[in-house]
């Protein structure tokens, strides 16, 4: 039985005339930055506290922050800069890197509506810039809370290598719904409402078994051509009515470039103000889960209390 539902039903997406295509502006308030996030209730938090919560061990989804050597997909790599603090015998250290770079979580501030130039609840890139509107929609807003909740590992990279289904992450790609609701089924894993839904597609497994000239090229490649979630309604549809987050292990999330005249990536970050996850690093919990036979855990994701903030590295944590 799925969890109760407490949301509109996508067939009432937009809410209000002339807003974005299947936006939900004005769910939560229209100073709402929350977004989907408000899912995740302090009573649904100790729910899954308690049943997920069962043996103590935990596990990182956070991809080394030095993980790409060169910039890939025009962002700026991990810089660290040890020092001494002479005449001391005591270091410190500064890092500079592009949010982007490695694990992360993509904010409100990230991707417009392109054709409406909006962000999520109808900020304009005006009100960011200027800041006339001082901090909308940054990633801090996420700090307060966290995201905490139920997680769930669809091993789509397992379910396809066992299944004989050619899968390439570095061409462009999707992977469907059938497909997803497919390794749902076979690993016995049941979706309910307020999920955190995470995606191995074996982006990370490939590209660690690259050389690296190979691994540069393809991060340098314009435009970058991925394999990802696909876009259609009926994936829409099952993001909206079941889940808070979304993540993956992949530069992005969805098939790239889009197969749409739209991206999945400005219906859920400024149609819903959902999460998006990428680069996550789930091989020791694809591993985990094998061997534990579940594929649900609890989640527990700080962001980065930085004021404004576009993107934030996960600090994310999986326990069973």
């Amino acid at each position: 039985m799925q969890e109760t539902n407490e949301v509109p039903e996508f067939s009432a997406l937009p809410f209000k005339p002339g807003d974005p295509p299947y936006s939900a502006w004005g769910l939560y308030g229209d100073d709402d930055q929350l977004g989907t996030l408000n899912r995740l209730k302090d009573e649904l938090v100790v729910k899954t506290a308690r049943e997920e919560i069962q043996t103590g061990v935990r596990i990182s989804l956070n991809w080394p922050l030095d993980a790409q050597s060169k910039p890939g997909f025009g962002r700026q790599v991990f810089h660290k800069n040890v020092y001494q603090k002479a005449p001391r015998i005591v270091n410190d250290d500064v890092w500079t890197f592009n949010t982007q770079s490695s694990s992360q979580w993509d904010g409100l501030r990230h991707f417009a509506y392109q054709k409406e130039q909006k962000f999520f609840n109808g900020v304009t890139l005006d009100d960011i810039q200027s800041e006339k509107k001082p901090g909308i929609n940054g990633i801090h807003a996420w700090a307060e809370r966290g995201i905490v909740g139920r997680g769930v590992l669809l091993d789509f990279h397992s379910w396809r290598l066992a299944n004989n289904i050619h899968y390439d992450p570095f061409k462009t790609g999707s992977i469907t719904l059938e497909q997803l609701t497919a390794v749902a089924e076979e690993q016995g894993t049941q979706i309910k409402f307020g999920d955190i839904l995470i995606i191995r597609s074996g982006y990370i497994n490939a590209f660690n078994r690259l050389s690296r000239d190979t691994a540069e090229a393809y991060a340098l490649a314009v435009p970058p051509a991925l394999s990802g979630v696909e876009q259609s309604e009926a994936m829409l549809e099952w993001i909206w009515s079941n889940f808070s987050a979304v993540a993956g292990d992949q530069p992005s999330f969805e098939c790239w470039p889009t197969q749409k005249e739209w991206h999945l990536h400005e219906i859920l970050l400024s149609g819903w103000g959902m999460p998006i996850g990428e680069l996550f690093d789930l091989e020791k919990l694809s591993e985990h889960c094998k061997k534990a036979k579940r594929w649900s855990f609890f989640v527990t994701s700080e962001v980065c209390n930085v004021p404004g903030g576009v993107a934030s590295p996960p600090n994310i944590l999986a326990i069973f």
